[in-house]
């Protein structure tokens, strides 16, 4: 819980702030302390209407990288084209800074922290290793207890388990336990062959052509060759399959309905770029670059029109280490070792069962009880105790925690586009990240300035964003001078046409009331709540809507909500990654960008 603040101004009048939670002064100072000598003076309460009629302008205050999110949002598109297609790698990164400048002057996209990771393991269990990008591998764990079956939770009921659609962490996961792409990451994060043996590069850095593994097998023992890679690619780039990271294959020549993908025979496989890739080995060891047996896909009675559909029980056939043999929707999922993977000797721990929950209070008991060996949630009011504990891990990840705007939302009708990206900053200066660092992640996070996360390389042999401190606001502003800081929030707010009463909160002529849109978890709806607070010390009412994991995924991409707990962990070491799914055409732009 916030520490309860209140300054009480004498003489005129008494200011009183209270709200729920533990020392977050950024949200309750009150915010007439600025004003504290005016305060004491008979005229102090006719400032404020004289505040209002010299109001800023809106267009004055935006950043000189700002242009419409909606309207002109394909100056973006073609920015991001030019850097998929730059052969300079030192003019790449440039232009990538550009890139990441335009974004975040919309204010849309608002970063709260940059991501860690924790799971809790059992001391029996050891062999599990996870890489920068929240992809956890169990297929070469090792239970010292005996046990040949390893117990775990990652989330709920997945919502695509076709790894040419999923765009979820844990269905990664899923994705990478029971598929197999030409590369994969190993225990130390780095790429190496899997279903390739290797591949050489033009002298142009356009073409390549892959080696297979030879007598590779579906789980169904029947062959796989690198001809089911060529019908994968080219179904995942294809308009009809509607994948969310179609994009992904945008740097491919024929992009997206004649992608220049070749079996040369069963285990050559040839590929031809527009421009020299960097991350390529990563982008090979992606989900949406593994394979899919054409005549399961198609098998599905409404395979064109619904993609996703032949894997949505179990029995599906894949290629990887497990294979899904049992699934009791909303509750249990089982998978079994694949004798016909490449690798299936390694392979120690005979079944994965997982329990399907995002309640991480009953995950929590579930652990603690033996009924599961692996979570990788615990609850927030957990987390402080545990920290000693050696079954309890904190590793690295390389993405950011943020929240966003919808830019359509109709909380900015009769706004102008810089009228709006001025009301986003205000609330983007009001959060307290320093408070959801320390007392709801509670793990070393790192408060966010910027999208692109920290550490991330810049794919010129150098770091992108090196230290916290460089960025676009202060991310201790609302620590370090709580009472200027929440002014600022109101000269952009009046900016955008707001008034204010002489308490220092919207009027009631201009209120602002919206929506914020969370998953159920509970570190999730301790950071709204905590938001909800730190808008309220100008008066903005924010609602706190819950729903669950799949309906939330679902309702952010289609762009049904106004504000939104959102994350990006990255899917390779490069920023172009974390700036092409903001595209008018990603499937990943919830905003709703250029829309």
């Amino acid at each position: 819980m916030k520490k309860v603040l209140a300054m009480i101004l004498v003489l005129c009048m008494v200011f009183a702030l209270c709200a729920c939670g533990q020392s977050k002064p950024a949200a309750t100072e009150a915010p007439a302390a600025t004003e504290a000598p005016a305060a004491t003076e008979a005229p102090a309460a006719t400032e404020a209407p004289a505040a209002e009629e010299s109001a800023p302008d809106a267009a004055s205050l935006v950043s000189a990288a700002f242009i419409d999110p909606l309207k002109d949002w394909g100056k973006y598109d073609e920015l991001i084209a030019q850097i998929k297609s730059e052969t300079d790698f030192a003019k790449r990164t440039e232009l990538m800074h550009q890139a990441e400048d335009i974004l975040m002057a919309t204010n849309c996209v608002i970063p709260i922290y940059y991501y860690n990771d924790i799971y809790m393991q059992k001391d029996y269990v050891d062999g599990i290793f996870a890489n920068l990008f929240g992809f956890k591998y169990f297929m070469f764990a090792n239970m010292a207890n005996g046990s040949d079956t390893l117990r775990i939770n990652l989330a709920s009921e997945p919502d695509f388990l076709d790894p040419a659609l999923n765009s979820s962490v844990d269905g990664a996961c899923l994705a990478v336990n029971s598929f197999s792409g030409l590369y994969a990451y190993n225990a130390e994060g780095h790429t190496e062959p899997a279903c390739a043996t290797g591949y050489t590069v033009s002298d142009d850095g356009l073409t390549y052509t892959v080696t297979l593994r030879k007598g590779l097998k579906w789980s169904d023992g029947s062959d796989l060759t690198a001809k089911d890679f060529e019908y994968s690619w080219k179904r995942v780039a294809a308009d009809e399959t509607a994948a969310d990271y179609a994009y992904m294959l945008n740097g491919f020549a024929g992009f997206p309905n004649d992608l220049a993908v070749t079996a040369k025979d069963d285990t050559t496989l040839e590929f031809t770029l527009v421009a020299p890739c960097a991350y390529m080995e990563d982008l090979m060891a992606f989900p949406a670059f593994y394979p899919v047996k054409q005549e399961a896909v198609e098998s599905y009675a409404d395979w064109q029109t619904s993609p996703g559909g032949w894997c949505q029980e179990a029995g599906f056939v894949s290629n990887g280490a497990y294979v899904c043999t049992g699934w009791n929707h909303d509750t249990s999922m089982t998978y079994e070792k694949n004798p016909y993977w490449y690798d299936a000797d390694k392979v120690k721990v005979e079944k994965l069962e997982f329990m399907l929950s995002a309640d991480d209070t009953a995950i929590f008991a579930a652990y603690n009880s033996g009924d599961v060996d692996f979570i990788d949630t615990v609850p927030t009011d957990e987390i402080a105790s545990l920290l000693s504990n050696p079954e309890f891990h904190i590793i690295d990840n390389l993405g950011t925690y943020y929240v966003a705007f919808n830019a359509k939302s109709s909380i900015f009708e009769g706004k102008t586009p810089e009228q709006a990206a001025c009301m986003r900053e205000a609330f983007t200066i009001l959060i307290d990240r320093e408070y959801i660092c320390e007392n709801i992640g509670q793990t070393g996070q790192v408060a966010a300035n910027s999208f692109i996360p920290l550490g991330m390389a810049d794919g010129n042999g150098g770091v992108f964003k090196a230290d916290a401190e460089t960025g676009y606001f202060d991310a201790y502003a609302i620590n370090n001078d709580q009472a200027a800081t929440v002014e600022k929030a109101r000269e952009l707010l009046k900016a955008a046409g707001y008034k204010f009463g002489e308490d220092g909160k919207l009027s009631a002529e201009t209120p602002i009331q919206l929506e914020y849109l969370t998953n159920t978890t509970s570190a999730h709806i301790a950071i709204a709540e905590s938001i909800q607070q730190d808008l309220a010390a100008v008066g903005i009412e924010l609602t706190i809507q819950q729903q669950d994991w799949n309906v939330f995924l679902q309702e952010r991409k289609q762009g049904n909500f106004d504000f939104a707990r959102e994350g990006w962990l990255a899917d390779f070491n490069d920023p172009i990654n974390m700036l092409e799914m903001w595209t008018t055409v990603s499937g990943n732009n919830d905003c709703q960008f250029g829309r």
